[in-house]
Protein backbone atom coordinates (compact mmCIF):
# COMPACT_ATOMS: atom_id res chain seq x y z
CA UNK A 1 0.00 0.00 0.00
CA UNK A 2 3.12 2.39 0.28
CA UNK A 3 3.21 2.88 -3.34
CA UNK A 4 -0.45 3.73 -3.98
CA UNK A 5 0.01 6.23 -1.06
CA UNK A 6 3.39 7.68 -2.84
CA UNK A 7 1.27 7.98 -6.32
CA UNK A 8 -2.29 7.90 -4.75
CA UNK A 9 -3.50 5.45 -5.92
CA UNK A 10 -6.94 3.79 -4.75
CA UNK A 11 -6.53 0.19 -4.33
CA UNK A 12 -9.24 -2.52 -4.85
CA UNK A 13 -8.86 -5.89 -3.78
CA UNK A 14 -10.38 -8.40 -5.53
CA UNK A 15 -10.45 -12.42 -4.38
CA UNK A 16 -9.95 -14.37 -7.84
CA UNK A 17 -9.31 -18.20 -6.11
CA UNK A 18 -11.90 -18.84 -3.43
CA UNK A 19 -11.11 -21.89 -1.69
CA UNK A 20 -12.32 -24.77 -3.69
CA UNK A 21 -12.79 -22.39 -7.23
CA UNK A 22 -15.56 -20.60 -7.62
CA UNK A 23 -15.06 -20.96 -11.51
CA UNK A 24 -13.30 -23.48 -13.00
CA UNK A 25 -10.98 -21.20 -15.21
CA UNK A 26 -7.12 -20.51 -15.05
CA UNK A 27 -8.10 -16.83 -14.22
CA UNK A 28 -9.37 -18.53 -10.50
CA UNK A 29 -6.20 -20.54 -10.37
CA UNK A 30 -7.76 -23.97 -10.91
CA UNK A 31 -5.92 -27.21 -11.24
CA UNK A 32 -7.91 -29.20 -12.89
CA UNK A 33 -10.87 -27.62 -14.19
CA UNK A 34 -13.51 -28.56 -11.11
CA UNK A 35 -15.41 -26.19 -9.69
CA UNK A 36 -16.32 -27.34 -5.78
CA UNK A 37 -16.93 -24.11 -3.91
CA UNK A 38 -20.05 -23.74 -2.53
CA UNK A 39 -20.75 -27.01 -2.12
CA UNK A 40 -20.08 -27.50 1.76
CA UNK A 41 -20.39 -24.93 4.33
CA UNK A 42 -16.55 -24.52 4.97
CA UNK A 43 -16.10 -23.54 1.57
CA UNK A 44 -18.24 -20.30 2.35
CA UNK A 45 -16.66 -20.31 5.81
CA UNK A 46 -13.12 -20.53 4.97
CA UNK A 47 -13.66 -17.82 2.28
CA UNK A 48 -14.85 -15.71 4.69
CA UNK A 49 -11.70 -16.21 6.92
CA UNK A 50 -10.17 -14.92 4.07
CA UNK A 51 -12.29 -11.96 3.70
CA UNK A 52 -11.70 -11.30 7.42
CA UNK A 53 -8.12 -11.42 7.18
CA UNK A 54 -8.11 -8.84 4.00
CA UNK A 55 -10.18 -6.41 6.13
CA UNK A 56 -8.30 -6.54 9.29
CA UNK A 57 -4.87 -6.22 7.11
CA UNK A 58 -6.21 -3.27 5.11
CA UNK A 59 -8.98 -1.59 6.08
CA UNK A 60 -7.43 1.09 7.82
CA UNK A 61 -5.38 2.54 5.40
CA UNK A 62 -5.84 5.40 3.38
CA UNK A 63 -5.36 3.81 -0.19
CA UNK A 64 -8.41 1.40 0.07
CA UNK A 65 -11.17 2.13 -1.64
CA UNK A 66 -12.95 -1.47 -2.03
CA UNK A 67 -12.86 -5.11 -1.23
CA UNK A 68 -14.26 -7.44 -4.38
CA UNK A 69 -15.64 -10.46 -2.24
CA UNK A 70 -15.65 -12.90 -5.36
CA UNK A 71 -15.03 -12.66 -8.99
CA UNK A 72 -16.89 -14.04 -11.36
CA UNK A 73 -18.57 -17.01 -9.63
CA UNK A 74 -19.95 -19.70 -12.33
CA UNK A 75 -23.75 -20.14 -12.14
CA UNK A 76 -25.11 -22.69 -11.79
CA UNK A 77 -22.15 -24.39 -10.57
CA UNK A 78 -22.16 -21.98 -7.79
CA UNK A 79 -25.95 -21.87 -6.19
CA UNK A 80 -27.19 -18.60 -5.85
CA UNK A 81 -28.26 -19.65 -2.47
CA UNK A 82 -24.68 -20.27 -1.10
CA UNK A 83 -23.70 -16.79 -3.05
CA UNK A 84 -26.09 -15.12 -1.39
CA UNK A 85 -25.53 -16.77 2.69
CA UNK A 86 -21.66 -15.96 1.64
CA UNK A 87 -22.61 -12.41 0.25
CA UNK A 88 -24.00 -11.49 3.64
CA UNK A 89 -21.17 -13.10 5.46
CA UNK A 90 -18.88 -11.42 3.55
CA UNK A 91 -20.12 -8.43 3.86
CA UNK A 92 -20.35 -8.27 7.70
CA UNK A 93 -16.74 -9.20 8.19
CA UNK A 94 -15.67 -6.03 5.76
CA UNK A 95 -17.75 -3.95 8.30
CA UNK A 96 -16.68 -5.40 11.37
CA UNK A 97 -13.46 -3.00 9.96
CA UNK A 98 -14.60 -0.38 8.07
CA UNK A 99 -18.09 1.14 7.78
CA UNK A 100 -16.22 3.33 4.95
CA UNK A 101 -14.44 0.74 2.58
CA UNK A 102 -16.70 -0.20 -0.29
CA UNK A 103 -18.01 -4.26 -0.71
CA UNK A 104 -17.59 -5.05 -4.33
CA UNK A 105 -19.84 -8.28 -5.53
CA UNK A 106 -19.46 -9.71 -8.76
CA UNK A 107 -21.24 -10.42 -11.53
CA UNK A 108 -21.84 -14.07 -12.28
CA UNK A 109 -20.38 -16.22 -15.25
CA UNK A 110 -24.41 -17.53 -16.01
CA UNK A 111 -24.27 -18.68 -19.36
CA UNK A 112 -22.71 -22.49 -19.52
CA UNK A 113 -22.19 -21.18 -23.59
CA UNK A 114 -20.03 -17.87 -23.41
CA UNK A 115 -20.20 -18.23 -27.45
CA UNK A 116 -24.06 -17.39 -27.57
CA UNK A 117 -23.19 -13.85 -26.49
CA UNK A 118 -20.96 -12.88 -29.59
CA UNK A 119 -23.46 -12.88 -32.89
CA UNK A 120 -25.03 -9.73 -30.88
CA UNK A 121 -22.52 -7.74 -32.51
CA UNK A 122 -21.77 -9.18 -35.50
CA UNK A 123 -21.37 -6.86 -38.24
CA UNK A 124 -22.29 -4.00 -36.39
CA UNK A 125 -20.84 -0.33 -37.61
CA UNK A 126 -18.96 1.32 -35.47
CA UNK A 127 -22.27 3.87 -35.06
CA UNK A 128 -24.12 1.01 -34.06
CA UNK A 129 -21.88 -0.36 -31.75
CA UNK A 130 -22.09 3.12 -30.18
CA UNK A 131 -25.77 3.18 -29.77
CA UNK A 132 -25.52 -0.34 -28.74
CA UNK A 133 -23.83 1.50 -25.82
CA UNK A 134 -26.05 4.19 -25.64
CA UNK A 135 -28.74 2.03 -25.22
CA UNK A 136 -28.71 -1.42 -23.75
CA UNK A 137 -25.07 -0.33 -21.81
CA UNK A 138 -26.97 2.60 -20.22
CA UNK A 139 -30.28 0.88 -19.39
CA UNK A 140 -28.84 -2.13 -18.02
CA UNK A 141 -26.39 0.50 -15.90
CA UNK A 142 -29.40 2.61 -14.63
CA UNK A 143 -30.92 -0.25 -13.70
CA UNK A 144 -28.86 -0.91 -10.73
CA UNK A 145 -28.21 2.56 -10.10
CA UNK A 146 -31.04 4.25 -7.84
CA UNK A 147 -30.40 7.25 -5.86
CA UNK A 148 -29.79 6.88 -2.47
CA UNK A 149 -29.49 2.95 -2.94
CA UNK A 150 -25.99 0.97 -3.79
CA UNK A 151 -23.10 2.85 -5.66
CA UNK A 152 -22.75 1.01 -9.07
CA UNK A 153 -19.09 0.16 -10.52
CA UNK A 154 -18.08 -0.96 -14.10
CA UNK A 155 -15.25 -2.69 -13.79
CA UNK A 156 -12.67 -4.55 -16.50
CA UNK A 157 -14.06 -2.74 -19.41
CA UNK A 158 -12.14 -2.30 -23.30
CA UNK A 159 -13.40 -0.61 -26.05
CA UNK A 160 -13.10 -3.01 -28.89
CA UNK A 161 -15.08 -3.82 -31.75
CA UNK A 162 -14.75 -6.34 -34.52
CA UNK A 163 -14.94 -3.66 -37.29
CA UNK A 164 -12.15 -4.00 -39.83
CA UNK A 165 -10.59 -1.09 -40.53
CA UNK A 166 -12.03 1.11 -38.27
CA UNK A 167 -10.25 4.51 -38.33
CA UNK A 168 -8.54 6.79 -35.38
CA UNK A 169 -11.07 8.67 -34.89
CA UNK A 170 -14.04 5.97 -35.15
CA UNK A 171 -12.75 4.34 -31.90
CA UNK A 172 -12.31 8.04 -30.40
CA UNK A 173 -15.66 8.07 -30.95
CA UNK A 174 -16.27 4.65 -29.39
CA UNK A 175 -14.24 5.54 -26.11
CA UNK A 176 -16.29 8.21 -25.42
CA UNK A 177 -19.87 6.57 -25.54
CA UNK A 178 -18.21 4.63 -23.13
CA UNK A 179 -16.72 6.79 -20.92
CA UNK A 180 -20.22 9.28 -21.14
CA UNK A 181 -22.17 6.02 -20.02
CA UNK A 182 -19.96 4.36 -17.22
CA UNK A 183 -19.19 7.91 -16.16
CA UNK A 184 -23.12 7.97 -14.45
CA UNK A 185 -21.89 4.72 -12.36
CA UNK A 186 -21.87 6.09 -8.59
CA UNK A 187 -18.91 4.03 -7.90
CA UNK A 188 -16.97 5.19 -11.01
CA UNK A 189 -15.23 2.73 -13.71
CA UNK A 190 -11.68 0.59 -14.11
CA UNK A 191 -10.31 -0.07 -17.50
CA UNK A 192 -9.39 -3.65 -18.18
CA UNK A 193 -5.61 -2.72 -17.40
CA UNK A 194 -3.43 -0.27 -17.24
CA UNK A 195 -0.67 -1.91 -19.67
CA UNK A 196 -1.53 -4.66 -22.03
CA UNK A 197 0.40 -6.23 -25.22
CA UNK A 198 -3.10 -5.40 -26.89
CA UNK A 199 -3.08 -1.89 -27.78
CA UNK A 200 -6.56 -1.04 -27.28
CA UNK A 201 -6.44 -2.99 -23.95
CA UNK A 202 -3.68 -0.83 -22.37
CA UNK A 203 -5.26 2.34 -21.13
CA UNK A 204 -1.67 3.56 -20.66
CA UNK A 205 -0.76 3.24 -24.88
CA UNK A 206 -4.66 4.29 -25.61
CA UNK A 207 -3.87 7.68 -23.51
CA UNK A 208 -0.62 7.83 -24.86
CA UNK A 209 -1.74 7.90 -28.59
CA UNK A 210 -4.32 9.73 -28.34
CA UNK A 211 -7.36 7.83 -28.16
CA UNK A 212 -8.80 8.15 -24.47
CA UNK A 213 -8.78 11.82 -23.09
CA UNK A 214 -9.63 11.91 -19.63
CA UNK A 215 -9.77 15.47 -19.24
CA UNK A 216 -13.20 16.94 -18.92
Amino acid sequence: MCVNRKYNLGVIIDLHAAPGLQNPFEHSSYKDGSQDWGTTDANNIETVQVIDFLASRYAKSPSLLSIELMNEPLVPGVSLESLETYHRDGYNAVRKYSSEAHVIMSNCLSSPDPTKILGLAGGFTVQQNIDFIKTNYSSALSTVTKQNGPLSFVGEWVFECQVRNAMKEEFQMLANAHMDVYGKATFGWAYWNLKNVNNHWSMEWMIKNGYISLKN
